[in-house]
C-alpha cells in the first residue's frame, strides 16, 4: 500500500513539474511595466514552453495595458454623467488612453491566436478569449474620436494609427462568441463603413497600398462608398508605376478585372488612361474598338477615340468621333472645344468655299456650346479658337467677330 502511495505521489510530482511555468513566463508575468514586459516577451517568445504559455504572456500584456485604459476610460465615463447633471468634466489623458487601447487590442489578437491553438492532447480550450473580448469591445470606440480629430487636422498617418485597430477589431474572431455580437456589430456598421472609406482615403494620402486595399474592401460593402473606394483602390495600383514593365503589369491586372466586369466604367476609364500613357496606339485603338463594339454609346470611349485621332492629325475622323461623344453626353465643354478645333481645321483645309463655310458654322455651334457650359473658361480654353471660327466665317469687321474677340480677351 505504501509503495502504491509513493508511486502516486511521485506521479503527481512529475505532473506538477511538467505543468510548472517556464522561467521565461515567470519573468514576464512578474513585470508591472508594460514596456518592460513587452520587450521581455519579444526577446523570450521562443523560450516559452507552449502555446498556452504564449497566450498567457500576451494576456499579461493586455492586463498591463488595461490599467491605463480602465483609469482614463473611467474618467471619461464619469465625465459623461457629470456633464449630463450640469457638472464640469475632468481632464483626462485621451492620447494615453488610445495608445494603451491600441496596445491592448494588438496583444489581445496575439493572445487569441495562441489561445485558439490545440494543446498537447489536441484540445482547444481558450482561456482568455471571453475576458479580453468583454473588456475591449466598448472602450475601443474611443479610437474613433481621436482618429477623427487627426483626420480633420490633416494628419492622416495619425488618423490611421487609431482607426486601423478600431477597424481591424470590428470583425475580429476575438469577439465572435460575445453575446449579441451580431446586434453589437449592427449598431456600429454605418460608422465602420464611413470610417473604412475615410481610412481608405487617408491610406491613399500616405501611400500605404496595403491599407488602401484592406479598407477599400470594407468600404465597398456599402453602396454609398463602393464606387469612390474602388477608384481609390485602382488609383493606388497606379501610384508607384516607375517602369514600362510596372505599367504593363498594372494593365494586365486591370484587364483581368475588365474581363470580369466590362460594364464597370471605373475599370474601363483607368485601363483607358493607362493605354493612353503607354502611347501604344495599336493596343489602345484595339481596346477602344472592342469596347465600342459592345457599348457604342460609351462617352469616354467615343471621346478617347476622337482625342487619339486628333493626335494623329486626322481632323475628319476625330470630328466624327467627338461629335458622337457630344451626342452621347452633351455637358463637357472640353470635348465641345476639341470638336470645334477639328471643324476649324476642316474649314481651313476645304477647297470648296461653301464646304468651308459649313464647317465654320458647325465649329461656331460647338464653341458656342462650350462657352455656354464654361463661360469663364475654367476648364475649356475656347476663346481664341472660337474667335478664329467667327473670323473665318464672317470676316474681321463683322460685329459677331468683334464680340467673339471681346469674349476671347475677357
Amino acid at each position: 500500500m505504501k509503495k502504491v502511495l509513493f508511486m502516486a505521489i511521485a506521479l503527481m510530482a512529475s505532473t506538477m513539474t511538467f505543468a510548472a511555468k517556464s522561467d521565461a513566463l515567470k519573468a514576464i508575468t512578474k513585470c508591472k511595466d508594460y514596456t518592460e514586459a513587452a520587450q521581455l516577451l519579444k526577446n523570450s517568445l521562443g523560450q516559452l514552453a507552449d502555446n498556452a504559455e504564449k497566450a498567457e504572456a500576451y494576456n499579461h500584456l493586455v492586463d498591463l495595458a488595461m490599467v491605463k485604459v480602465d483609469k482614463e476610460n473611467g474618467i471619461a465615463i464619469e465625465n459623461t454623467a457629470k456633464v449630463q447633471m450640469g457638472g464640469k468634466a475632468e481632464p483626462y489623458d485621451t492620447i494615453g488612453l488610445c495608445d494603451a487601447l491600441c496596445q491592448a487590442i494588438e496583444d489581445a489578437f496575439e493572445c487569441n491566436k495562441y489561445d485558439q491553438m490545440p494543446d498537447a492532447k489536441g484540445n482547444i480550450k481558450p482561456k482568455f478569449e471571453k475576458k479580453n473580448a468583454l473588456r475591449l469591445w466598448g472602450p475601443r470606440k474611443n479610437l474613433i474620436f481621436l482618429g477623427e480629430s487627426y483626420r480633420t487636422s490633416n494628419q492622416p498617418a495619425n488618423a490611421l494609427k487609431y482607426w486601423t485597430p478600431y477597424l481591424d477589431s470590428f470583425a475580429s474572431p476575438l469577439f465572435d462568441k460575445m453575446d449579441n455580437i451580431d446586434q453589437l456589430r449592427g449598431q456600429e456598421q454605418d460608422a465602420v463603413d464611413q470610417i473604412a472609406y475615410l481610412a481608405t482615403y487617408m491610406a491613399y494620402q500616405t501611400r500605404d497600398l496595403d491599407l488602401v486595399n484592406r479598407f477599400a474592401e470594407m468600404a465597398k460593402k456599402n453602396d454609398q462608398f463602393k464606387e469612390d473606394a474602388f477608384k481609390l483602390q485602382l488609383g493606388a495600383m497606379q501610384m508607384n508605376l516607375k517602369t514600362k514593365q510596372d505599367t504593363l503589369n498594372c494593365i494586365n491586372k486591370l484587364k483581368q478585372m475588365y474581363e470580369q466586369d466590362s460594364e464597370n466604367d471605373v475599370i474601363f476609364e483607368n485601363l483607358n488612361n493607362l493605354y493612353d500613357a503607354m502611347k501604344d496606339r495599336a493596343a489602345h485603338t484595339a481596346f477602344l474598338d472592342a469596347h465600342l463594339a459592345k457599348y457604342p454609346n460609351n462617352y469616354v470611349a467615343l471621346a478617347s477615340k476622337g482625342f487619339m485621332l486628333m493626335e494623329q492629325n486626322n481632323a475628319e475622323e476625330a470630328a466624327k468621333w467627338l461629335r458622337k461623344a457630344c451626342e452621347a453626353k452633351a455637358d463637357n465643354a472640353i470635348v465641345w472645344t476639341y470638336l470645334g478645333v477639328c471643324l476649324n481645321v476642316l474649314a481651313a483645309n476645304a477647297t470648296d468655299n461653301a464646304v468651308g463655310m459649313k464647317y465654320f458654322d458647325e465649329a461656331i455651334a460647338a464653341f458656342d456650346k462650350a462657352k455656354e457650359l464654361d463661360p469663364d473658361k475654367l476648364q475649356a480654353k475656347w476663346g481664341y479658337n472660337r474667335y478664329q471660327a467667327y473670323y473665318g466665317r464672317y470676316g474681321e469687321d463683322d460685329p459677331k467677330t468683334k464680340a467673339a474677340e471681346a469674349d476671347m480677351r475677357n
